[in-house]
C-alpha cells in the first residue's frame, strides 16, 4: 500500500470548493490523486466535505489569503510535512467586474489585480521552489478571453487576466529545464447556478460544463501534461 502512494501525485487545489475548483477535486478525487484543498474561508470547506467528502488522504486548508506571501508559503510548508512534496498546483481563485475606465474604477483596478494577478503570482512562487527542487512540477491557472482582448468596460479584468497569462509564459519559460510546466485556461461562460441567475435569458447550450474544464485540467496536471507548457488554452464550449 505505501508503495503505491507514493506514486500518486499531490495536487493543491486553491478555491477548492467554488464551482470550477469543486469539480477539479471530483476529476482528480476520482483518478486517485491526493489533495490539498485551499480555501480563505472554512464555512467553504465545510461545504466541499459535505459535497464531496473528506478522504482520509485529503487535506483542508482554511484561511489561507493567497494574496499574503506568508499564508502561501504555510500552506506549502503544510503540504510539505504531510506529503513530502507537492506534485502540482491547480489556482482556480479570481474575481470578476466590470466597469469604464474613470478616476472612480482605480479602486476596481487594484481589487481585481489583488483577486486574480497578485493570487496567481504569490501562490506560484511559493510552489516554485519545492518543485524546482525535486525537479518536477505542473502549474494551471484560470485566465480569460478578455485576457487577450478586452472589450468596453473589461480595462481592470482583461489587464488582470492578461497579466495571468504572462506569468504563466514566464513560469514556463524559466521552468523548462527543471520539468516544471505552466499553463492556463481561457474558459468561455461557465454553467454555475450564479451565471445561470446572472443570466435568467441567455442560451446555455454551448456554456461549459464545469467537469470538462477539470478533465482538461487532469490532463494538464498528469505526467503526460508535461507535453503542454505555456499555453493559454481557449475551453469555450462544445461546439
Amino acid at each position: 500500500m505505501e508503495t503505491r502512494r507514493k506514486a500518486e501525485p499531490v495536487v493543491m487545489v486553491t478555491g477548492a470548493a467554488g464551482n470550477l475548483g469543486r469539480a477539479v477535486v471530483h476529476e482528480l478525487v476520482a483518478n486517485r490523486y491526493l489533495l490539498v484543498c485551499v480555501e480563505r474561508g472554512f464555512e467553504a470547506l465545510e461545504r466541499l466535505s459535505a459535497n464531496v467528502g473528506q478522504p482520509s488522504d485529503m487535506v483542508h486548508l482554511s484561511g489561507i489569503d493567497l494574496t499574503d506571501a506568508d499564508a502561501c508559503k504555510g500552506a506549502v510548508d503544510r503540504t510539505l510535512e504531510k506529503f513530502g512534496r507537492i506534485d502540482a498546483l491547480v489556482n482556480t481563485v479570481g474575481g470578476f467586474e466590470t466597469g469604464p475606465v474613470s478616476e472612480a474604477g482605480i479602486d476596481q483596478w487594484d481589487r481585481l489585480f489583488r483577486m486574480n494577478a497578485q493570487t496567481a503570482y504569490t501562490i506560484s512562487a511559493a510552489v516554485l521552489q519545492p518543485m524546482q527542487q525535486a525537479g518536477y512540477g505542473r502549474i494551471v491557472h484560470i485566465s480569460a478571453a478578455p485576457g487577450l482582448k478586452a472589450g468596453a468596460n473589461q480595462a481592470a479584468y482583461a489587464a488582470s487576466k492578461g497579466a495571468v497569462i504572462r506569468l504563466t509564459e514566464a513560469i514556463a519559460a524559466e521552468n523548462r529545464d527543471n520539468r516544471i510546466s505552466a499553463n492556463c485556461i481561457l474558459p468561455g461562460t461557465i454553467d454555475t447556478p450564479q451565471n445561470r441567475a446572472a443570466m435568467p435569458n441567455a442560451k446555455t447550450d454551448s456554456w461549459v460544463q464545469p467537469g470538462d474544464i477539470a478533465k482538461l485540467i487532469g490532463f494538464l496536471v498528469s505526467p503526460a501534461g508535461g507535453v503542454v507548457t505555456g499555453a493559454a488554452i481557449p475551453a469555450t464550449g462544445r461546439i
